[in-house]
């Protein structure tokens, strides 16, 4: 499989949307994800797109009873990551600055001093980082 980071870009259309499902619920089995589709597919071909996630290494499942529950197989902090990007690409096409003008926006009112300061420094750091 080589060392190319992989990302949910790398999947198709539907393993992309049945892995992001599952990311949202944390944990489901075939019936909960199904439920969360819009124009799903059959049961069948949702349990077999799961388990070929599995066979990738995106999802991690385990058995309880009859029923399979699926996660996702990156840890918590991959996870939110994959999650900002397809967020950053598909609601704010690309751009950090419209991203963080919305968070501000939601937000207003509501941050700390500190919490406006810790976003400062870390404006500064990424300066910084930036600069030859």
């Amino acid at each position: 499989m080589g060392n190319a980071k992989k990302t949910p870009l790398d999947l198709g259309k539907r393993e992309r949307q049945i892995y992001e499902t599952v990311l949202a619920l944390g944990e489901a089995n075939v019936s909960e994800v199904k439920a969360k589709l819009e124009n799903p597919p059959s049961y069948s071909a949702v349990r077999a797109t799961m388990n070929l996630l599995v066979d990738k290494g995106w999802l991690k499942h385990r058995q309880i009873g009859l029923k399979y529950f699926y996660r996702p197989a990156a840890g918590q902090e991959k996870a939110k990551r994959t999650a900002i990007q397809r967020l950053l690409s598909n609601v704010f096409g690309d751009s950090p600055t419209d991203a963080v003008a919305a968070l501000l926006d939601v937000t207003a009112g509501k941050l700390s001093s500190e919490q406006l300061q810790q976003m400062t420094d870390m404006i500064q750091k990424a300066r910084e980082e930036k600069q030859p």
